[in-house]
């Protein structure tokens, strides 16, 4: 493909950035297949503000005074984040995908994590310009593009789409820039020429390699030494270079690929170079954060650090941030197995938001371990909390709080524990599990104010209700987990329930008649037979002084067997 043409494709394929930030309404307006998990605000509540700034009667204290403290991985210990510039911008760069096919749950892993954190850095009320990449010419573009026999940019340009939708139902964040390598060759280009300029760098037939015995440092990030070093998975063996683990800074044009004119003829960068360029036009030569998946350590993080630091020498990065596997079913997720699960198929049964509270059940750091029941116990969770204030909106809607702003000393407490052990918990390298944790005992103050008798007369009832409520939003804004309306949410995670029972509602509700007629019968063996049914089928059937309801719960053989860790 001439480069004329890859340059005639970009503007009808890809869109240039424009750095601004992009509203949350607006961005996911643009996309349709999101109508049905709508992140819109609750009336009269303008989501994302409150968690953003920081005072003390609604998140961070005044003044910042909570210490975050993040886990850096160059330093192999946790450090308290000190950004660079204070009063002005926090810089983040977390690598983003190569858009070749359908995003996976570690994907959702990484970006979840990384969301929680710009969440968490704003709450905490740092201005944050977060940068995202996309990859969208690379080897394995090229491949499948050829394999499917479609244009290499058409082929990533719609898996990009396709991530940001995924991005979008998991209620990530947009980030402030999301550029593309196609966009920015020039900047490429003279970094590649610095380094050679730097002599860290060589050509070789019109490829240019890196150097790795021209810099020292290498392999500071990962801990390896030079000896070890692999050329890595990307990157194929060239008996020309002169260390193995010297790596590709651009690559020399093949028949039928993309190209672009350089100074070493016509060709397309490595896989490396593009997030040191793109990172340092963004952010700068030295910035705060740079983030991705714990796979991303070597080669790509550590050849990122070499290729930024042979361009300048003054590069620099404050905190290295990686986020562990998924495993499937204790088997590491890939491919070969036929254990890749994506995050579409995981959420044409499951609520989005299920996936990501399942995400945020275990530290970001750790390995996490992907199981059907560990995610049917999420969406269980995920449930009785949206089902507990969506009662509790009711509650106060339709009744007239008392006057008055003093609330009961166990309210204040069960409210103050809230806020410091989530404070806590999250300032500690954000140990969203157990953050999430703290949300049970306001969760289970909260039911007994609606529905026990000692409860519904306690003084200053509806007030609590509300001040317990909007507590745990706040927590809910910061880990991602708000929904656009509570109602809306226990709606769709009904109709999940229900797809994974393959049983419609109305054969539900004719269970619930035949079940109340057998009852009345005195048919109580039959009557039990009915509910264990509906139950093994993840439906629970919950008697009232109304009459019988249901909804959604973990499949009654799976109860036993599920182990909930925080």
């Amino acid at each position: 493909m001439a480069a004329r043409r890859a340059a005639g494709l970009l503007p009808l394929l890809l869109s240039s950035p424009s750095g601004a930030r992009i509203p949350l309404r607006r961005a996911l307006s643009l996309v349709p297949s999101l109508r049905s998990y709508r992140l819109l605000s609750h009336p009269a509540r303008s989501f994302p503000t409150y968690p953003f700034s920081a005072s003390a009667s609604n998140g961070a204290a005044a003044g910042r005074t909570r210490e975050l403290h993040l886990y850096n991985t160059k330093s192999r210990k946790k450090e308290q984040f000190r950004p660079r510039a204070p009063d002005g911008e926090v810089g983040m760069y977390v690598c983003g995908v190569t858009p070749y096919d359908d995003s996976h749950i570690g994907h959702a892993r990484a970006y979840v994590a990384f969301d929680v954190l710009y969440r968490y850095l704003r709450y905490l009320a740092y201005e944050v310009r977060y940068v995202r990449n996309f990859t969208d010419i690379d080897d394995k573009i090229i491949a499948r593009a050829n394999q499917l026999g479609e244009d290499p940019f058409s082929l990533s340009k719609r898996f990009s789409d396709d991530f940001l939708s995924d991005m979008a139902n998991l209620q990530c964040l947009p980030p402030s820039v999301e550029p593309r390598v196609s966009d920015h060759i020039d900047q490429i280009i003279n970094m590649i020429k610095q380094i050679l300029d730097n002599n860290c760098a060589y050509v070789v037939g019109g490829d240019v390699y890196f150097s790795v015995d021209n810099f020292p440092e290498y392999g500071e990030l990962s801990g390896r030494k030079l000896d070890d070093n692999r050329a890595g998975e990307r990157v194929a063996v060239d008996e020309r270079k002169r260390n193995p683990a010297d790596f590709a800074l651009w690559k020399a044009a093949k028949d039928g690929e993309p190209w672009w004119d350089s100074p070493w003829g016509p060709g397309r960068p490595g896989w490396h170079i593009e997030c040191s360029a793109m990172s340092a036009h963004y952010l700068g030569l030295s910035f705060d954060i740079h983030g991705g998946g714990e796979d991303l350590i070597f080669p790509h993080h550590e050849n990122e650090i070499a290729q930024s630091r042979a361009a300048c020498c003054d590069s620099s990065i404050n905190y290295w941030i990686h986020n562990g596997f998924v495993n499937v079913n204790s088997q590491k997720m890939s491919k070969s197995l036929g254990n890749f699960v994506t995050i579409r198929k995981v959420i044409e049964m499951y609520h989005p938001l299920a996936l990501r509270m399942f995400l945020l059940g275990t530290h970001y750091r750790s390995p996490i371990n992907y199981t059907i029941e560990q995610l049917n116990v999420a969406s269980d969770r995920l449930y009785y909390t949206y089902q507990t204030l969506c009662d509790c909106e009711e509650s106060c809607q339709q009744q007239q709080k008392n006057s008055g702003d003093s609330l009961p000393a166990n309210t204040l407490n069960c409210i103050q524990k809230l806020h410091d052990e989530f404070e806590t918990s999250m300032s500690d390298d954000l140990h969203t599990s157990v953050a999430l944790a703290a949300i049970s005992e306001p969760l289970k103050v909260m039911n007994d104010l609606l529905h026990t008798r000692k409860g519904k007369k306690q003084e200053k009832r509806l007030e609590s209700l509300a001040a317990l409520e909007e507590k745990i939003r706040v927590v809910l804004s910061v880990l991602g987990l708000l929904p656009s309306s509570y109602h809306e949410a226990l709606q769709q995670l009904r109709e999940k329930a229900l797809r994974r029972a393959s049983i419609t509602e109305e054969h539900v509700l004719q269970k619930i008649e035949e079940r109340t007629a057998a009852r009345k019968a005195k048919q109580y063996e039959k009557s039990d037979e009915i509910r264990k049914e509906l139950a093994a089928a993840g439906i629970a059937l919950m008697d009232g002084p109304d009459g019988t309801t249901w909804r959604p719960s973990v499949p009654l053989s799976e109860e036993e067997g599920v182990v909930v860790k925080t």
